[in-house]
């Protein structure tokens, strides 16, 4: 694997850290359902993958408790520190960050789980990570993978500027190398790496049309990833008319009575077997 790690599209400058912080809000209720329904209990020893400002990990310490241990990996220093101070804050001891590429670090001690979340939306090859992580596992130790499928992301009834951004960002994320729709192939990807007792489900939100969090997430991808869609020719910057994006989804959604279906939050998981992988997965 390379030492680069896999390219995040949407940079980490200090705007895309506030946009983090906004995702996270909306999508921790489901994570914390995927992962209890995986198997993440007290005592655990957790690896959390592209842990970033934290969002996940924080949540892990919480969930195994004073007498299991989180370890977060991410290769952003910015997040880190964000990351650090709010385990400090939070009188987490059980939690600790790592600056290091999350596709390939290993540490020295097994983990009971290793948990991704938006990580292999980014990875170039994700059969390879989760085997990579999946090895340094104790017998019958849990992945867990948290993923978004964006190709479900609408208003109902459509509208037609909802359905033209959703198209914009879905190809913006392709250009720059993200596979948007990853959370429907999870499954595969753990049963292609090896792994055993496959299970999952989606979560998907209703979100009224009177409700900001659509209008204001939607908006915040939009412009970490204006770049990508300018230089790529997806839209112009005119198109996407940032200064006025959120408010005119927002009347949308308010003109049209509409509600609006964020990305499905995908959960899939499994274990290695007793004796560990076999020695060679399956393809997708």
């Amino acid at each position: 694997m390379s030492d680069a790690g896999p390219a995040y599209v949407l940079g980490s400058d200090p705007h895309e850290l506030e946009r983090l912080d906004h995702q996270a809000a909306a999508i921790a209720p489901a994570t914390r359902l995927l992962l209890r329904a995986a198997g993440v209990r007290p005592g655990m020893r957790v690896l959390d993958l592209g842990t970033g400002p934290g969002h996940v990990a924080l949540m892990l310490a919480e969930i195994v408790g004073p007498s299991g241990a989180v370890v977060g990996v991410d290769q952003a220093p910015a997040a880190l520190a964000v990351a650090r101070r709010r385990a400090d804050e939070h009188g987490l001891g059980n939690v600790r960050f790592v600056q290091a590429d999350a596709t390939a670090w290993r540490d020295d001690e097994p983990f009971d789980a290793v948990v991704e979340r938006l990580l292999l939306f980014h990875a170039a090859d994700p059969v390879a990570v989760v085997r990579h992580h999946a090895a340094g596992l104790r017998p019958d130790g849990i992945v867990a993978c948290v993923d978004f499928d964006i190709g479900g992301a609408r208003s109902f009834p459509a509208g037609p500027l909802v359905t033209r951004v959703a198209g914009w960002l879905e190809a913006a994320f392709r250009h720059g190398g993200a596979d948007p729709t990853i959370g429907a192939r999870l499954a595969l990807i753990l049963r292609a790496a090896g792994l055993q007792d496959i299970g999952g489900f989606g979560v998907v939100g209703y979100l009224a049309p009177d409700d900001p969090t659509g209008p204001r997430l939607v908006t915040g991808v939009a412009r970490s990833l204006a770049p990508v869609i300018t230089a790529a020719g997806i839209a112009s910057a005119e198109d996407l008319g940032l200064d006025t994006l959120e408010e005119r989804i927002a009347a949308e959604l308010r003109s049209t009575d509409a509600v609006f279906l964020p990305p499905t939050v995908v959960g899939a998981w499994g274990r290695v077997g007793p004796e560990g992988l076999p020695t060679a997965g399956g393809l997708i």
